[in-house]
């Protein structure tokens, strides 16, 4: 189990280079594409990752561990990442820091209502940004000391990755249409299009959540996402 004090001899101090040495994060993210993202984040900054796609896998994995600080993305295929944070929120000894992701940035109050210790809007790509959000919710023992240079340099995720969300929602596409399914196509797609810089599938996924917000019917977009999903596929056949 990952502490904060009880083994606070033998954790690796922080740097200016790598200023989360030391540290454990639970990154809770379905897509795979902004989970490489902040796994390259991690690594470059010194720490060490562990991943859940879904609320039930990261409760899995703090019944047998206590992460450093956890990443909540609050979009999820089994619910709301606000439901975790809440729970997380009460636990004691608590976590020492949580952070809310989204590309929602209107959820920001809904993860800081649930007890989130701050917000980051995805994507999120710089490392310096991330590391500066991180650092600001760890208790001062577990910052680094000293200056620190500002490194603004983006993290090229693994577009394989990308792939891979593709053929996630194409398996969702095929199951059985609900309003819950359509909803989550259409979060899903329209952070992980916005952090692949894929305006086409990102404005389909938008006028997918713009029919659902006004209780219309959506066949035409949903056929359009299936369209552009199968397309995406078939660029990693020709890979």
């Amino acid at each position: 189990m990952d502490t904060i004090d009880v083994f606070a001899a033998n954790i690796a101090r922080p740097t200016a280079e790598r200023p989360l040495l030391g540290l454990t994060v639970l990154v809770v993210e379905d897509s795979r594409f902004a989970c490489d993202a902040l796994r390259l984040l991690c690594l470059r900054s010194g720490a060490r990752i562990r991943r859940a796609d879904c609320l039930r896998s990261a409760r899995r994995h703090l019944s047998v561990y206590r992460p450093s600080l956890i990443v909540i993305d609050l979009g999820l295929p089994d619910g709301n990442g606000a439901d975790l944070i809440a729970e997380l929120n009460e636990t004691s000894p608590r976590v020492a820091g949580i952070l809310a992701i989204s590309g929602d940035p209107h959820l920001e109050a809904t993860a800081m209502d649930a007890g989130a210790d701050s917000f980051m809007e995805k994507p999120i790509m710089s490392i310096g940004a991330f590391q500066e959000k991180i650092i600001a919710i760890l208790p001062p023992e577990r910052r680094p000391s000293g200056p620190r240079q500002f490194n603004n340099t983006p993290v090229a995720p693994d577009r394989l990755a990308y792939q891979d969300d593709m053929a996630h929602i194409a398996d969702v596409l095929d199951e059985h249409m609900t309003d819950h399914t359509l909803d989550y196509v259409a979060q899903f797609l329209s952070g992980v299009a916005r952090s692949a810089n894929d305006p086409v599938l990102e404005h389909a996924a938008r006028a997918l959540a713009e029919k659902r917000a006004q209780g219309m019917t959506a066949a035409s977009e949903t056929a359009k996402i299936a369209g552009l999903i199968q397309s995406r596929l078939a660029e990693r056949i020709a890979i």
